[in-house]
């Protein structure tokens, strides 16, 4: 019998759904991963004086982050089906947290770089086992919705981390570094919490008792809709990531937009996206199908990419990240995460994840310091998000050839 079963017996008695509970310490987990990578983002001009840094290598102190973190996914997704979940995800959580407060504490852009290599890589054992349990336990019904439910913690980490941050260096005068330690703390509190409440069982059996059979990974290489998944997903999180990592300066540099203002303003796209993730995951549950949504999201998220550079005023550009944030990534993600699961077995749901998310996070290591270089070349960030925006043709592109029956 499976574990998400057991669970659910058990929390009957309280009265919660077992899968309430995960869907919202998972939740939780999400806003202080988002966070803490965001928090740097507006104090990358006190990190450019303080250590002399160059465009190139203030992007560089952001790859280094996302290319440990993706480095983890596929490893952390195996490990999970094999070993179990929690065991993988709880450990790497804490660890976040801790290296969070090093961030903080880093005297030197080497220790800077140290930190934020260990930090990724705590992160990173969290997406594959954290989506495989989630889809165990969340009803398919409600996949889609569940899915989004816990990204718009994403959303909630994005916001909290770039306003936490704008408010206490550029309000409150504190240092740069106060950022990083006011999230440690919240952040091992809570993989504390996914330890302790968050159930798993490994299942043996099937629901008519045979024994579970584990798929090979090259399995998952052969699968159309996930490789054309996986497709889609790069060419989303190489813009996402221009925007979530250069958007703050950006702003300030090219925009003339002062130092307290910018986090309020990046954080625009975090806040519109939570209504439009869960607008568009219960019309995808609804449907039974995910290709139509994408079809629509896509080419509008093209559209305000660019547009973002091309507003002429301000109002303009603030209308543009509003309209990404409705349909962009955020808005994406649990269509394609449903997508995943739509397509592979739950008993290789923690490596199918891990690979989406590898192939995914791979453009957040090229973004930040192909827009960095670019900007030292040019002078400006424009060119970034051109780059993104022919990205996202391509994947819509790709998304053409996705074949799916309806759930």
């Amino acid at each position: 019998m499976s574990g998400s079963y057991e669970v659910a017996e058990a929390t009957k008695k309280r009265g919660i759904p077992a899968w309430w509970v995960t869907v919202f310490l998972f939740w939780l987990g999400w806003i202080f991963m988002y966070a803490d990578r965001t928090v740097l983002n507006p104090v990358m001009g006190e990190l450019e004086k303080e250590f002399g840094l160059s465009g190139t290598q203030l992007g560089i102190l952001n790859s280094v982050f996302y290319f440990s973190y993706a480095l983890l996914q596929v490893p952390a997704g195996i490990l999970g089906d094999k070993i179990g979940k929690k065991k993988v995800l709880v450990p790497g959580f804490i660890l976040f947290g801790v290296f969070t407060a090093v961030t903080g504490w880093a005297k030197s852009w080497y220790t800077l770089l140290f930190a934020r290599v260990v930090t990724g890589a705590g992160e990173g054992t969290y997406y594959g086992p954290q989506y495989g349990l989630s889809s165990e336990q969340i009803p398919k019904k409600y996949r889609s919705l569940g899915s989004a439910i816990i990204n718009s913690g994403m959303a909630f980490g994005i916001a909290l981390g770039l306003m936490t941050s704008s408010w206490l260096v550029y309000d409150q005068g504190y240092s740069w570094r106060m950022p990083f330690y006011a999230m440690a703390v919240p952040s091992v509190l809570v993989g504390v919490a996914i330890w302790l409440f968050v159930k798993e069982k490994k299942r043996t059996a099937d629901a008519d008792g045979a024994p579970v059979k584990k798929g090979k990974f090259s399995d998952l290489l052969k699968n159309r809709n996930l490789i054309i998944t996986y497709i889609m997903v790069f060419c989303s999180l190489f813009g996402f990531f221009v925007i979530l990592t250069w958007l703050p300066y950006y702003l300030q540099s090219e925009r003339g937009i002062a130092g307290s203002e910018t986090g309020f303003i990046s954080s625009l796209v975090a806040w519109i996206s939570i209504p439009g993730a869960l607008l568009f995951s219960s019309l995808s549950d609804k449907l039974g199908k995910r290709k139509p949504l994408i079809m629509f999201l896509v080419p509008v998220a093209i559209i305000s990419m660019l547009s973002i550079i091309w507003m002429p005023n301000m109002t303009g550009v603030i209308t543009a990240l509003c309209v990404y944030g409705l349909v962009g990534k955020l808005a994406l993600d649990p269509v394609l995460v449903a997508l995943v699961a739509d397509s592979v077995d739950e008993n290789n749901y923690s490596t199918a994840f891990g690979l989406f998310n590898f192939i995914g996070m791979s453009s957040s290591i090229l973004a930040p310091i192909i827009a960095g270089a670019a900007r030292d070349m040019t002078g400006s960030l424009a060119s970034s998000f051109y780059v993104s925006a022919v990205l996202l043709a391509i994947g819509l592109f790709a998304m053409l050839f996705l074949k799916e029956q309806r759930t």
